[in-house]
C-alpha cells in the first residue's frame, strides 16, 4: 500500500470469472489451485461438530485446462471413478442423494424434517456457533446460510429458520460452504468482483418436479446481480454458488483493472462441449483512489400546506422504504407562503418506489430527479472500551489513512442508560478512548 499522503493505493483485489458457472466445490478447488493451503480446508471441516463425509483434493483436467477438483462423498453417484469422463449433463435422477453441485437436479427444497435429506435453517445456526470455526468464518457462513434460508422461504412462504433444507442442509454442502468461506478469509483480499454471470436454459429435475432453468432458488438468490442466459442446456450456477457470489462480490461486470498476481482454475463435474467447465479465479493488486464512488439518485419536491406531524410522517416512511437519507428544509415559496423543501437520495434502483411514495404520501403534484455519482469513505465498525463498557464507533477511510471516527449515539445512549449518567459523558469517554488508541 503506498503512503497515505498518495491518493492512490492498491487493494487486494480476487476477481471471480465464472466463464462456465460456479458452484461450491467448484469454489473450494480454485481456492486450493490459487494456493490456499490444503490444512486451511481440512482445520476448517474438522472444526465442526459434525462427522463430515469424506472429502478429498483431486488434479484433473477440462477442455485443455488443469486444475483441482474438490470431492466430496454423495456429490454424485461416480464417486471414486474418473470423474473426467462422465457427461453429467446426462441426468441420473435415480441417485437420491446426487448433490446440486454436481448435477443441480435435487434442488434444496423444503421437506417434513428427517437428518437422512438434511437439517433446518436455525439447526444449522446452531451447529456453526457451536463449532470451533474462527469468528469471521463463523460470520462468512451463517451469512451465507441465512441468504439461502431467505430465498428459500421465500419462494415456499415459509419464515426463513423453518426452511428445511433439503440438500444444502445435508453435510456434503455444508462441507463447500464452511470450506469456501475458510478460504476466501485465509487469502485476506480486501475486495472481491465478479464476471459477468451466465445460466443455462435447460430443465432441472427436483423433488417438486421438473422446472425451467435458472433454479428457483438460483434466481431469487441472484435478485439485483445482472444475469443472462445462453443456449445450453445445463446449470452453470448453483445455488450454493449464487450465494457464495452474491453474498461476497462487491460489483459484476468485466475485470477491474488489476496486476494480476495468481490465477486459479476450480473444475466442475462436467465435460462440457463449448467451454471448459472450470472457475477462474484471478487475484491481484488493483489501483484504488482511496474513495469509492457510487451512482445515486436525487429526488426533490416543493411542498406547501403539508403540516409538520405529516411532514415527519413521510420522512419516516421513505427512510423505512430504503431511502439513504431524506431532509426536509423550511423554505419561503411564493406570494409569502412557507413551504418545504424535500429532498431524498437513494439508489437507481428505488427510484420509482420513493418517487410514487412522495406523490402518495406528500401534497406534491410533481418531483424532480436527477443521477449524480456521490463519494463516500470506505467506512467499518469498530468498538472502544470506556469505563461504560463497549461503545460501537464507526470509522470513515480514504486511501487507507483514518479520516473520521464518530461514536454511535445509540450505543453510547444504551451505555448512558444502564450507568444512569449523561449521554455526553459516555460521549466524551469513548472519544477519549480513540485519541488514546489512535
Amino acid at each position: 500500500m503506498k503512503s497515505p499522503s498518495n491518493p492512490e493505493y492498491t487493494m487486494k483485489t480476487l476477481h471471480l470469472d465464472a466463464f462456465a458457472g460456479i458452484s461450491g466445490d467448484m469454489t473450494v478447488a480454485a481456492l486450493r489451485d490459487l494456493g490456499v493451503p490444503e490444512e486451511v480446508f481440512q482445520t476448517a471441516l474438522s472444526s465442526l461438530p459434525i462427522e463430515l463425509p469424506a472429502y478429498r483434493f483431486q488434479r484433473a483436467e477440462r477442455g485443455g485446462i488443469a486444475g483441482w477438483r474438490f470431492l466430496v462423498e454423495g456429490h454424485d453417484g461416480h464417486e471414486g471413478a474418473d470423474a473426467g469422463h462422465h457427461h453429467h449433463h446426462e441426468h441420473h435422477h435415480g441417485n437420491s442423494h446426487a448433490h446440486h453441485e454436481e448435477h443441480g437436479h435435487h434442488h434444496e427444497h423444503p421437506h417434513v424434517h428427517d437428518h437422512s435429506h438434511g437439517r433446518n435453517h436455525a439447526e444449522i445456526v446452531a451447529l456453526l456457533k457451536q463449532s470451533a470455526l474462527g469468528e469471521r468464518v463463523k460470520e462468512r457462513c451463517l451469512a451465507v446460510f441465512l441468504r439461502i434460508a431467505v430465498a428459500e422461504g421465500r419462494i415456499h412462504g415459509v419464515p426463513p429458520e423453518r426452511v428445511g433444507f433439503h440438500e444444502v442442509g445435508a453435510e456434503d454442502s455444508i462441507a463447500d460452504i464452511v470450506a469456501a468461506c475458510a478460504g476466501l478469509e485465509s487469502l485476506g483480499v480486501e475486495r472481491i468482483t465478479c464476471g459477468a454471470l451466465t445460466e443455462g436454459s435447460g430443465h432441472i429435475h427436483c423433488a417438486h418436479g421438473t422446472f425451467p432453468l435458472p433454479a428457483p432458488a438460483t434466481l431469487a438468490l441472484l435478485e439485483g446481480i445482472p444475469l443472462r442466459q445462453v443456449e445450453e442446456p445445463w446449470e452453470h450456477i448453483t445455488p450454493t454458488g449464487a450465494a457464495l457470489v452474491a453474498e461476497f462480490a462487491a460489483t459484476f461486470g468485466i475485470m477491474p483493472e488489476m496486476s494480476v498476481s495468481k490465477i486459479g482454475y476450480g473444475l466442475g463435474s462436467r465435460n462440457t462441449p463449448n467451454r471448459p467447465n472450470a472457475l477462474r479465479l484471478i487475484l491481484g493488486e488493483s489501483v484504488q483512489n482511496g474513495h469509492s464512488t457510487e451512482e445515486i439518485v436525487e429526488i426533490r419536491s416543493n411542498l406547501d400546506d403539508l403540516t409538520p406531524e405529516h411532514a415527519a410522517h413521510a420522512l419516516e416512511r421513505l427512510l423505512e422504504a430504503g431511502a439513504l437519507d431524506a431532509t426536509l428544509t423550511p423554505t419561503v415559496m411564493k406570494k409569502g407562503r412557507s413551504g418545504w423543501i424535500l429532498e431524498v437520495i437513494c439508489h437507481p434502483d428505488l427510484e420509482d418506489k420513493l418517487s410514487e411514495l412522495i406523490l402518495s404520501e406528500t401534497t406534491a403534484f410533481g418531483i424532480r430527479r436527477h443521477r449524480m455519482e456521490r463519494i463516500i469513505l470506505a467506512r467499518h465498525h469498530e468498538s472502544v472500551t470506556t469505563a461504560y463498557g463497549e461503545i460501537a464507533v464507526k470509522v470513515g477511510t480514504l486511501g487507507g489513512k483514518t479520516l473520521q471516527q464518530s461514536p454511535e449515539f445509540s450505543s453510547c445512549a444504551e451505555a448512558a442508560k444502564s450507568h444512569s449518567v449523561p449521554v455526553k459523558l459516555v460521549h466524551q469517554a469513548a472519544l477519549a478512548a480513540l485519541r488514546n488508541d489512535s
